[in-house]
């Protein structure tokens, strides 16, 4: 009996490989859509992260009304991030408090790399002469990415830090610092200082499909760099826009979320045209 297990197991094992494999494969041999200039891979368009990872990128069984997810973090291979025992301890603490000190519940804006797999859509732009930006629906964010002969902003801690870029192939790799240690990196007390060295990859392993990176070095709260990934799928429906996120004052001063159709928002925006287009 036991022999036929290990068979089995093996055997098993041996699949879970050849499907990987397979799937590494079928992404190496994708050819994405260039820009005008023939060279440049065309990321434009709407995507999203359809997951839960938001709530906890090292996984959860389901909270606060969202459905479970497995951890995000792909390095260390156990899912768990690297802290070092005193910051760990911090991170506790935070998810103790997370009902209420979450940063993004207050409508403080996502960072990076958080803004990436909230439940709301980003926008990717491109243009001439290399300009590339991404807008994200989440507290009216946005991030330019600028070519990487510049060099960095020097002691600046921005809510969406300070990005570079360059081409490895047809990956979009990005260099950012200048993070603020004000922001959290999901809503489960994840966090990092403003010393904090993120460094992402794009890769496109089908037309409607980015396989999303992020390796986060910190020697001050991690005890080695780590790695998440995730994938954002692009948003397809007719009529699909960033819409205004909007945010109230409430009672106690602090500002919240505000849905884009509650009759209190501030913008009084109409947006019916868009969601009628969308059911067309």
């Amino acid at each position: 009996m036991r022999a036929i297990r290990a068979v089995l197991l093996v055997c098993a094992s041996l699949l879970a490989a050849v499907t990987v494999l397979e799937a590494r494969a079928q992404d190496a041999a994708f050819t994405p859509a260039r820009l005008w200039d023939g060279k440049t891979t065309d990321f434009r368009g709407i995507w999203q992260a359809r997951g839960t990872a938001h709530v906890n990128i090292e996984g959860h069984r389901g909270e606060m009304g969202f459905a479970p997810s497995p951890s995000i973090v792909v390095d260390p291979t156990d899912g768990k991030i690297p802290y070092r025992p005193e910051a760990l301890a911090q991170r506790e603490k935070n998810y103790a408090a997370r009902a209420t000190a979450d940063p993004s519940l207050k409508c403080y804006q996502a960072g990076v790399p958080r803004a990436t797999y909230v439940p709301s859509p980003l926008q990717i732009l491109q243009g001439p002469g290399g300009t590339l930006a991404i807008v994200y629906q989440e507290n009216h964010s946005f991030r330019v990415f600028y070519p990487d002969t510049r060099p960095h902003f020097a002691a600046a801690d921005f809510w969406m830090g300070d990005t570079r870029y360059r081409w490895e192939g047809d990956t979009l790799v990005a260099d950012v610092v200048a993070l603020t240690d004000q922001m959290w990196i999901d809503g489960a007390g994840n966090f990092h200082s403003p010393d904090v060295h993120i460094v992402e990859r794009y890769r496109m392993t089908d037309a409607d499909t980015i396989e999303y990176e992020a390796r986060i070095e910190d020697a001050a709260v991690y005890s080695k760099p780590w790695t998440l990934r995730t994938v954002l799928e692009r948003v397809k429906q007719r009529g699909a826009r960033i819409i205004e996120d909007e945010c109230l004052e409430g009672p106690d001063g602090v500002r919240y979320h505000i849905s884009p159709y509650d009759p209190r928002n501030l913008l009084r925006s109409d947006y019916s045209r868009w969601t009628n287009a969308a059911q067309q």
